[in-house]
């Protein structure tokens, strides 16, 4: 079969390599299609992730197929069933998993390799996060489930509420859904990016208010002049990941607001905190990973039903064989949100 393989930093090989076995309890997906993400860009411009990939290895986390193959003793599940997974599961035994933290698991297992023709699902994985899809959805469109999920686990640690500003700094995948899930929530969204074709997404998505950060004199008052009373806004999501934008954040918020630092900085970032803010203003900061089961159907749900428009992230599509191009495209500068990845030969 067809994949794409890491080697190491922006070295990535589409090549010929075996289909990969079924064991005992494993489901094999045809994958019909993949997106790009953030993720993946920063994998392939480091060469390696800590927790998910080492190389050389197939990566690739967002997805959604067809069954191919079950293995002994799968039960519920067949070849032909319309799927879409999830990229991790807990192990649901260990100390945070029995406090209800999955996303925290001592022993979260990682699935990487959506970035080829087949990919073989383990046990745990195909027990808690396979899932089905509808009939009416599209492959691509299923394929959003796994960040969605994200972004649904965030606003719930946020806690959005109905007449909130709501200020989301950072307007890339990640950002807009958050822009999307603050607007149905019944919040007054202001979107903070450089971009202009992706801010003029986020509109699209419901913001309210589109601020360019690079052409701001001032972001701070900018965000004030469009709250309460110029306090600033009740909740602000950082979806940047970086130590300035956290800082950011932290002094964009009025009194008793919710900062949720969602985006993760490069490992051994340090920002600088400002005591007094977080003291006597009585901040709230919040760090928000990954999803849940309880997210992950969710997020499924939102697509399905049509509340998030999954089609709208979706503003390129390539065969495998181009995907090395695509993502240096990305790296450079392209303003797609995301590039729908096909892997089959007959998708």
């Amino acid at each position: 079969m067809s994949a794409a393989v890491l080697y190491g930093r922006e070295d990535v090989k589409v090549q010929e390599i075996p289909v990969p076995g079924v064991g005992p309890g494993e489901v094999r997906v045809k994958v019909h299609a993949a997106l790009t993400c953030g993720t993946d860009l920063k994998v392939f411009r480091r060469g390696y992730h800590a927790r998910m990939i080492v190389p050389p290895s197939v990566f690739g986390h967002e997805y959604a197929g067809e069954i191919d193959a079950v293995g002994e003793g799968v039960e519920g599940w067949r070849p032909g069933m319309r799927v879409v997974a999830a990229n991790s599961a807990a192990c649901g035994e260990c100390f945070y998993c029995l406090r209800l933290r999955p996303e925290l698991c001592e022993d979260l297992l990682f699935v990487n390799g959506a970035y080829a023709e087949y990919i073989t699902l383990p046990e745990r994985l195909v027990r808690v996060n396979l899932l089905e899809i509808a009939d009416h959805l599209s492959y691509e469109e299923a394929a959003l489930v796994e960040p969605l999920a994200c972004v649904v686990r965030g606003m719930e640690e946020t806690g959005v509420q109905p007449g909130d500003t709501v200020a989301v700094l950072g307007v890339g995948q990640i950002g807009l859904m958050f822009v999307r899930l603050c607007k149905m929530a019944g919040a007054k969204v202001i979107a903070i990016g450089r971009r202009p074709a992706r801010l003029e997404v986020a509109r699209a998505m419901g913001a309210d208010v589109l601020l360019r950060s690079d052409t701001e004199p001032d972001i701070l008052d900018a965000v004030r002049r469009h709250s309460d009373g110029r306090r600033g806004p009740d909740r602000v999501i950082e979806c940047v990941g970086l130590p300035e934008t956290w800082e950011l954040a932290i002094a964009m918020g009025r009194k008793a607001s919710t900062i949720n630092l969602f985006g993760g900085c490069p490992k051994d970032s340090v920002a600088r905190l400002d005591t007094s803010r977080i003291h006597y203003d009585e901040l709230t900061l919040k760090g928000t990973f990954h999803h849940t089961p309880h997210t992950v159907r969710t997020a499924l749900s939102l697509i399905s039903e049509g509340k998030v428009d999954a089609r709208a992230f979706i503003q390129g599509h390539a065969p495998l064989a181009d995907l090395p191009a695509v993502l240096k495209d990305l790296c450079n500068g392209n303003t797609a949100v995301k590039v729908a990845i096909r892997t089959s030969r007959d998708s």
